[in-house]
């Protein structure tokens, strides 16, 4: 069964995109947790960061790439941002499909929730 994500890299879910490559695709967040809150989703479907393996590397690697020229694109690269990967129900991931929230626009506070 495919996650909401998947719909939304094979177009069948719209979604407001951001930036999209052959690798990944990014968006902003239905239910927004900051005043910037883009999802940056790989293509590639692995279900958590627990299930990356060592040839997801280079993978991993472009996303980390891409959330920082998202954060420029954004306007909050200056001023401070998060990137999130929730893992597994204990770190409170919903979606089982890999994916980094960009957070900013706002002060965030430590410790998460």
């Amino acid at each position: 069964m495919s996650s909401i994500f998947t719909k939304i890299i094979k177009r069948e879910i719209p979604a407001a995109m951001v930036y999209e490559d052959d690798e990944c695709i990014a968006f902003r967040d239905i239910d927004p947790k900051a005043p910037v809150h883009i999802l940056l989703v790989p293509r590639k479907e692995i279900p958590s960061l627990a299930q990356v393996t060592a040839e997801d590397k280079a993978l991993l690697g472009h996303l980390m790439v891409k959330a920082s020229e998202i954060a420029k694109a954004e306007g909050i690269s200056e001023s401070g941002y998060r990137v999130v990967v929730n893992t597994n129900k204990e770190g409170g991931q919903e979606v089982y499909h890999l994916h980094l929230h960009i957070l900013g626009g706002r002060q965030m506070t430590w410790p998460p929730g």
